[in-house]
């Protein structure tokens, strides 16, 4: 198991690396509560997610309706092609475009 680590880029950028999955994800959050920011929209790259499961895409939806509340946008950026795969499954792929 490798566990998820998140990194921030800057104040709009974050990155994920490790797995996205119910074993990896535990508490992490990936923002937090108090983040501030004048951007509308946090981009999150996944380039570095060796593997993710359904309740990586809950954790990520959840993600985004927390941020949604707030009035900032997610963009995911390099999916990886499984992420892809439960997003069209789950019919949640328009959610981050």
């Amino acid at each position: 198991m490798t566990k998820l680590a998140i990194s921030q880029i800057d104040d709009q950028q974050f990155r994920a690396s490790g797995e996205l999955s119910r074993n990896s994800i535990g508490d992490e959050q990936l923002l937090n509560k108090q983040l501030q920011t004048k951007h509308k929209t946090i981009y999150f790259d996944l380039s570095g997610v060796s593997r993710v499961d359904t309740a990586g895409l809950a954790w990520l939806i959840h993600s985004f309706a927390e941020l949604k509340q707030q009035g900032i946008r997610l963009e995911l950026q390099n999916p990886p092609e499984q992420l892809q795969n439960l997003m069209q499954l789950g019919q949640v792929t328009t959610l981050f475009e």
